[in-house]
């Protein structure tokens, strides 16, 4: 794999703080949610957050 620059590994970790934030977000969301379609589209979203952090951590491999 070629080298990551500076600019590429500060932008990398920005993403991957933004994707961690909007998994624990949704969790929290989904945790206090009674509905129970609210609570399972609140899960969702934040499994595609998770997907998205994993998918961008891999860039760092």
């Amino acid at each position: 794999m070629d080298q990551i620059s500076e600019k590429e590994l500060s932008a990398l970790n920005e993403l991957l703080s933004e994707e961690e934030l909007l998994i624990k977000k949704f969790k929290m969301l989904a945790e206090h949610s009674q509905d129970a379609e609210v609570k399972s589209t609140f899960t969702e979203i934040s499994n595609k957050h998770q997907e998205h952090f994993k998918s961008l951590y891999a860039q760092l491999r």
